[in-house]
């Protein structure tokens, strides 16, 4: 993105990426669309790019900090499309839809990214003190924010800790796609939402006195 300054003050632009940097980056999810990321090796992502293996850790710390930036990347891209969706919608059960029908979709369209964030950074300690860790706790903040609108509004009950809701809906989306990202199953997003919205929308739906 360019940020056009007035013709009266100095011209600002956003360094771009550099094109061996992007050229390592694609090649690792071209790689991952065939593979398990503990199956490919440094060597591999330097000739699928094109670029030598020096250059891989100019750039990265490692092959898992590569993961890491592309998962993140990913995460910015959904943060920045679901915050766009949600606007204009009106009430806060409808909002939740379209987050949880958002949510299942990207899983069901993008499965190396499905893959990296319910598989492969997980068991890594390491990983949920990383900034990727903290893309991911924004979106989960976007969701516990709709679910206290809906405590606000009488839309939700009260007597249920939000976070809990929180954990509970993120829980069952990645519970109902995660057969179908580990087999390559396919995911219907249309079906799983209307069949998780009936499950949830009973038990936190607060009813008018």
């Amino acid at each position: 993105m360019q940020l056009v300054a007035k013709t009266s003050a100095p011209d600002f632009k956003q360094k771009p990426l550099p094109p061996g940097r992007i050229k390592i980056t694609r090649a690792l999810k071209s790689l991952l669309e065939q593979k398990e990321f503990s199956a490919i090796t440094t060597a591999e992502i330097a000739r699928k790019a094109g670029v030598t293996d020096a250059l891989i850790y100019k750039y990265f710390k490692d092959k898992r900090d590569l993961l890491h930036q592309i998962l993140s990347e990913y995460l910015e891209q959904y943060r920045t499309q679901i915050t766009h969706e949600l606007k204009g919608i009106e009430g806060t059960l409808n909002k939740l839809r379209k987050l949880i029908w958002s949510h299942i979709n990207v899983y069901a369209t993008n499965r190396v990214f499905a893959r990296i964030l319910l598989i492969e950074v997980r068991n890594y300690p390491d990983y949920y003190k990383s900034e990727t860790y903290g893309r991911v706790k924004e979106y989960s903040d976007i969701v516990l924010q709709i679910i206290k609108e809906g405590i606000r509004n009488r839309e939700i009950r009260d007597d249920l800790p939000p976070k809990l809701l929180r954990h509970s809906i993120l829980g069952s989306i990645e519970q109902v796609c995660l057969s179908g990202i580990t087999f390559g199953k396919n995911i219907d997003s249309d079906v799983l939402t209307e069949q998780l919205c009936e499950f949830i929308f009973k038990g936190i739906k607060k009813e008018v006195d």
